[in-house]
């Protein structure tokens, strides 16, 4: 029967030439990768997602396709107790494994590794059962082992946090730092990220008040509450995390920036540390970065069809200037990696300038800005010139002499990405404008101006149709509730943590710089009429992109214009009815 072990014995084709025909990774890519192979051994997928080429997800979609089994999403998945005392907790966790159900005759055996024959039988000796392999991520397969079994559940945080108090009430170590060393505290400090990783979190916020401490995890771009720790614990925690970045724990007065690396659910994980001192204490934040989350494929974005073609035929070009504008937060370097990854060959140079960087790149040069040292974007831009690159990207353009220089490198035939911090894609040539470029060399060298948010999508699991939508705020989003046919509303549930949300998508706009606009840039026309002009041209406004968006029940009208409210209008007041001149 399909998804049988005798089907997990099968694959007629290689790991490396299936990903290549379903688009996930290049030809140039897995020679890469298969190199790397005969240097180090291990498996590919593991190098192929270390290397950045591809992630977790695409490698198990690839491998149950090669066993000839089903993979499974375990987030819409709930086991039984039942079912779990069919395998000890032990063996799970060694194997990868999870029991996912079972009749009188067969188990149904969720698998990170779906051509583990050995623990097939060994699964099938232990229940007495047939048995039927599903597949799911390693990662995927490791946090449902965690819900099952019930670790990482509030009463084990508990647990942890009484012991950090009893050992710092106790402890015959000196000072703060032998405090932050005791195992109670390093066991806490750890479920606190731990716990911040597996809710999906992009950034942990450790905030003192005057009585507590209390912790907040970022996710989906919203802070939610997590757990409250004693005041008693304050300086332990802030100098554990200190220690492990390799910061100064005796320097409280000051703000301090560090980074370390952490393996959480054997996964890599690099995590970028702040501390800032307050009225109550340090507020301490650890940004988490997975670089297997952010390795996407441009198509995975978001992008509407249009957009996704809009932005394809941009960085297919040789030269020019291609920014990505947007606040803080709206996936501005997620599109812009996305976006090397699509170009990145053997027979192209591509090099960055980041300010810090984020995530390590395969074959991709990539440079830390450090301007106490002199080596700002501006003087790193002009030596990177001098390496031969084809492609350059450039973290931010943060001044006139990094945005001059930028142009010269476009006009000499080298294709520059990079982000600008503006509402809108026509809002960025105001900025760009008031920074000192000259208006004819705007428009002979800017490829394309995209703007982008990102924004939450309503969890499929338990959204309702909304009888009684506001009305306010559909016609903020120019939608008459009476045609407009199901609008849909946040509930809640255990699978988005009862947000009513989980995931988010891009909502963007493309401002593509054609003949005809570039012109109109030249002649210093307004905002006005290069916007309609670029709609008459087949621009879609991120107005109404997350309109269509609402429409079709991804998201909410309230979160639609949480995102959106200020981009068409304020673009163009900036932008002015005064013009550009």
């Amino acid at each position: 029967m399909p998804g049988t072990a005798a089907a997990a014995r099968r694959g007629t084709k290689r790991l490396g030439e299936q990903l290549v025909e379903r688009g996930c990774i290049s030809q140039d890519q897995l020679s890469l990768a298969l190199k790397q192979q005969e240097r180090t051994g291990g498996r590919l997928g593991e190098i192929l997602v270390a290397l950045g080429f591809t992630t977790e997800q695409e490698i198990t979609s690839s491998l149950a396709a090669q066993a000839g089994v089903e993979p499974v999403d375990l987030s819409r998945c709930d086991v039984s107790g039942e079912v779990l005392s069919l395998l000890d907790e032990s063996f799970c966790r060694e194997r990868t494994v999870l029991p996912l159900s079972a009749d009188e005759s067969i188990v149904r055996l969720v698998m990170a590794d779906t051509f583990d024959v050995l623990t097939v039988d060994e699964v099938s000796q232990r229940t007495g059962l047939a048995v039927e392999v599903l597949a799911a991520p390693e990662s995927a397969v490791l946090e449902a082992l965690d819900r099952a079994f019930g670790l990482g559940k509030r009463g084990s945080l508990e647990e942890l946090i009484a012991e950090a108090v009893a050992a710092s009430r106790t402890s015959r170590a000196e000072g703060v730092q032998g405090i932050a060393g005791e195992q109670p505290v390093v066991r806490l400090v750890d479920a606190i990220l731990r716990e911040g990783v597996r809710a999906g979190s992009t950034d942990v916020h450790i905030e003192p008040e005057e009585r507590v401490v209390r912790t907040r995890n970022r996710i989906d771009g919203v802070l939610v509450a997590s757990i409250t720790l004693p005041k008693s614990l304050q300086a332990a925690i802030a100098a554990r995390i200190k220690l492990l970045a390799d910061l100064d724990i005796s320097e409280t007065r000051l703000p301090q920036d560090g980074k370390f690396t952490a393996d959480v659910d054997r996964r890599r994980l690099s995590v970028r540390v702040s501390t800032i001192p307050t009225i109550h204490g340090e507020n301490v934040v650890m940004r988490i970065l997975d670089k297997s989350k952010v390795v996407v494929g441009i198509e995975d974005l978001g992008f509407s069809e249009g957009n996704l073609k809009a932005f394809s035929a941009a960085i297919a070009r040789t030269s020019g200037i291609i920014l990505v504008t947007g606040p803080t937060g709206s996936g501005k370097t997620t599109t812009l990696y996305a976006a090397l990854k699509a170009i990145n060959t053997m027979d192209r140079k591509i090099a960055t300038l980041e300010d810090p960087v984020e995530y390590e790149l395969p074959v991709i040069r990539q440079s830390q800005v450090h301007a106490q040292a002199g080596f700002t974007f501006a003087a790193g831009l002009r030596s990177l010139l001098r390496q031969d690159p084809d492609v350059i990207l450039v973290g931010e353009m943060r001044d006139a002499e990094t945005v001059e220089t930028a142009l010269r490198a476009a006009m000499t035939g080298h294709l520059v990405l990079s982000t600008l911090h503006t509402n809108s894609a026509v809002g960025a040539l105001a900025r760009l404008l008031d920074m000192g470029v000259e208006p004819f060399l705007l428009g002979s060298t800017l490829v394309a101006v995209m703007a982008q948010r990102l924004m939450r999508k309503l969890c499929v699991e338990c959204r309702r149709p909304d009888e009684n939508p506001d009305a306010a705020e559909c016609r903020g989003l120019g939608i008459e509730p009476a045609r407009a046919g199901v609008l849909y509303r946040p509930v809640g549930c255990p699978r988005c943590n009862g947000t009513g949300y989980k995931g988010r998508r891009a909502v963007t706009e493309i401002l593509t710089v054609t003949q005809a606009i570039a012109r109109e840039i030249a002649g210093r026309t307004g905002a006005e009429r290069i916007a309609e002009l670029a709609r008459r041209e087949g621009m879609t406004s991120m107005l109404d992109e997350a309109r269509r968006i609402v429409l079709s029940g991804e998201t909410t009208v309230g979160e639609a214009l949480r995102h959106t409210w200020d981009t068409d209008r304020s673009a163009l007041a900036s932008f002015g009815a005064k013009g550009i001149a």
